[in-house]
């Protein structure tokens, strides 16, 4: 059984939440306002690194994680004049399809490509995953990008599909 984390901010707190993957077609959803533990949050980007390393990428686990958990292609993907994804530019990048909440100052324009993941390394790109949003510069990424708490071998089988799409 394999858990998949994910912190999303909302206007007062964090809301972590937990999906239980059972398989390509099943899962448990869990809800909790509850913090990551000070063990995941010891595990720094230095162990991150360290585990991108040891963990081989499933691609077509990656591919249900990215396409039926994360969504990752509803904002990373460009829309026709209908609102449909265009499926030949899946992942190229694209303006948010939702507007930003009266609450948010920060929330991003666009979303940029995540075909091939490009600019990041595998460390950077596991920390991205596994440590809340992190960017390649250590910043933190605008809204409505979610805080992923992956575990580091979902995180590496995300990272080896988005690299497959090249």
């Amino acid at each position: 059984m394999k858990w998949l984390t994910i912190s999303i901010p909302t206007a007062v707190s964090v809301a972590v939440v937990s999906v239980v993957l059972s398989g390509p077609t099943g899962g448990r959803l869990a809800l909790s306002s509850e913090a990551p533990s000070a063990q995941d949050r010891q595990a720094g980007s230095g162990a991150a690194a360290n585990q991108s390393l040891r963990y081989a990428g499933d691609v077509e686990h990656g591919r249900y994680l990215v396409e039926q958990v994360a969504m990752c292609v509803e904002c990373h993907s460009p829309r026709d004049s209908q609102g449909r994804i265009i499926d030949e530019q899946r992942f190229l990048g694209a303006p948010i399809p939702v507007r930003a909440p009266s609450w948010s100052s920060d929330w991003a324009a666009a979303a940029p490509r995540n075909r091939g993941l490009p600019g990041y390394d595998d460390e950077q790109a596991m920390r991205l995953l596994t440590e809340g949003a992190i960017k390649r510069d250590g910043t933190q990424l605008r809204p409505p990008m979610p805080r992923f708490r992956m575990s580091h071998q979902d995180a590496a089988d995300v990272i080896a599909y988005l690299r497959s799409l090249e």
